[in-house]
């Protein structure tokens, strides 16, 4: 079951990005969701959970991000992060997180979504690279992982309409967060 996160799963989902993420780079994942949760640039924000057996086992975040630089104003989300307990891998949790998110995400009037992600997962669900339609990432990405930046356009005939430098929240607008 997917629903709105709320304050009191707070740990549970801070629990499910470390186990997500391993002892490596979970502890940067965690103090990157704790301050997307407290960024006020990252408004509006949408936090998904998943739940299995009364207990939270994923979760994804849609912070707002920008295109200052582009002649057309365009409701945008940015996909950061998706999470899902170690042990749930692979079950279609995280599918499931995604496309509620992108539904939720459509009927609020966002038009473009935006992630920095494996190329052979996200396409699933409708991404396709960003850079070569005109969208740039924040920091550069480099050329053998330039399809790791992708969109999905959520307004139809909004791709092509905007072009320029994605602008995210505060938290994620940090150089060593966009080495792909």
């Amino acid at each position: 079951m997917v629903r709105c996160a709320t304050d009191a799963d707070r740990a549970d989902i801070l629990g499910v990005c470390e186990s997500a993420f391993g002892h490596e780079e979970g502890p940067e994942i965690v103090e990157l969701v704790t301050a997307l949760l407290a960024d006020e640039t990252a408004m509006p924000r949408l936090s998904l959970v998943a739940e299995a057996d009364r207990r939270i086992v994923g979760h994804v975040l849609f912070s707002a991000v920008q295109i200052p630089s582009s002649p057309r104003c365009v409701p945008a989300q940015i996909l950061a992060p998706l999470a899902v307990s170690h042990d749930q891998q692979g079950e279609g949790v995280g599918g499931s997180l995604i496309n509620a998110g992108l539904k939720q995400l459509a009927s609020s009037g966002v038009a473009l979504v935006f992630v920095l992600g494996h190329p052979d997962y996200y396409p699933k669900f409708g991404f396709r690279p960003a850079g070569v339609l005109g969208l740039e990432a924040p920091y550069p990405i480099p050329t053998e992982h330039a399809d790791a930046w992708m969109v999905q356009e959520l307004e139809a005939g909004v791709i092509g309409s905007v072009q320029g430098r994605v602008q995210c929240a505060l938290s994620l607008d940090q150089a060593r967060l966009w080495q792909a």
